[in-house]
């Protein structure tokens, strides 16, 4: 009988040098990271936290100018049958969310999103300082790389709407605030899964590569919310195409892709750390 229950012990619990899976990896010794602090006035005087925003520029003006230039693309054909069509936009957002984050993580953390800055904020993964200036950064990156897709093809940009987000019709403002809201949690939540410190320790045998996760997180969501919003779930982009597009259209459902991933990324930041962590829970030494 002790041989038959050897062979059904498969896996990690049957080989001692590899780590548990399941609830009793958690057993492996794991300290916390203290939270990140409201306010660090020394990360002003530091080069890494200006280099780490300017990082933050470059990777969200690369991520508009590629993906505006994608939907233009599409859009400006006659038959759809000769573009990438949606599934092409999707993976044209998806794969330059993994490439820029894979390229910017060890620098600012690849957030590329004011609403991964903010859900990573209430999660006291980064200082409000911090946060702020990234948001500004962000916002500016999307501007100037909504820009020079203009600048390229300025009367067709303004005649396809620039792709600029709106709720599109047959659909109400509600279905387009709702599809950001859980659009957004789905983006954000990955993200905190994605780069869990306690996950990495956990998990060391996994090869994890953070960006793939997120980018494809990205990718699904777009082929959902296309249809009804053009798929926003990214504040700043959605300011950038409205800036520089500057069409009445654009700037009324424009809260919409402020408010709903916002809210999108709060509920993934409490769902993270209360349920999947249960870091109020946790005992205090």
């Amino acid at each position: 009988m002790e041989g038959k229950e050897e062979d059904v012990r498969l896996g990690a619990n049957k080989f001692p040098e590899r780590q548990p899976l399941g609830t009793s990896a958690q057993t492996k010794d794991y300290t916390e990271p203290p939270p990140a602090p409201l306010f660090e006035p020394g990360e002003l005087q530091s080069w890494s936290f200006w280099r780490a925003g300017i990082a933050e520029f470059m990777a969200t003006f690369l991520f508009l100018y590629v993906t505006l230039l994608t939907v233009m693309g599409v859009l400006r054909s006659n038959n759809k049958c000769a573009t990438v069509g949606i599934q092409g936009i999707a993976w044209a957002f998806g794969g330059m969310i993994f490439a820029l984050v894979y390229c910017t993580a060890g620098i600012s953390g690849g957030h590329i999103n004011p609403a991964v800055t903010f859900g990573l904020l209430l999660a006291r993964k980064l200082s409000l300082t911090r946060a702020i200036y990234y948001m500004v950064m962000q916002c500016l990156g999307a501007i100037c790389g909504a820009g020079v897709v203009k600048g390229f093809q300025k009367t067709p940009y303004e005649v396809l709407g620039g792709g600029a987000n709106v709720v599109n019709h047959g659909y109400t403002k509600g279905d387009g605030l709702g599809a950001e809201i859980v659009g957004t949690f789905v983006l954000v939540y990955t993200v905190l899964s994605a780069t869990d410190a306690k996950r990495n320790a956990r998990d060391s045998h996994v090869p994890l590569l953070a960006p793939l996760p997120i980018g494809f997180a990205v990718f699904l969501v777009h082929l959902a919310t296309i249809p009804i919003t053009g798929t926003g779930i990214n504040p700043a982009r959605s300011l950038g195409a409205a800036i520089i597009y500057n069409k009445d259209r654009a700037w009324d459902d424009q809260w919409i892709f402020w408010v709903g991933p916002f809210i999108g990324a709060a509920l993934a930041a409490l769902y993270h750390q209360i349920v999947i962590r249960a870091i109020p829970f946790k005992s205090r030494p």
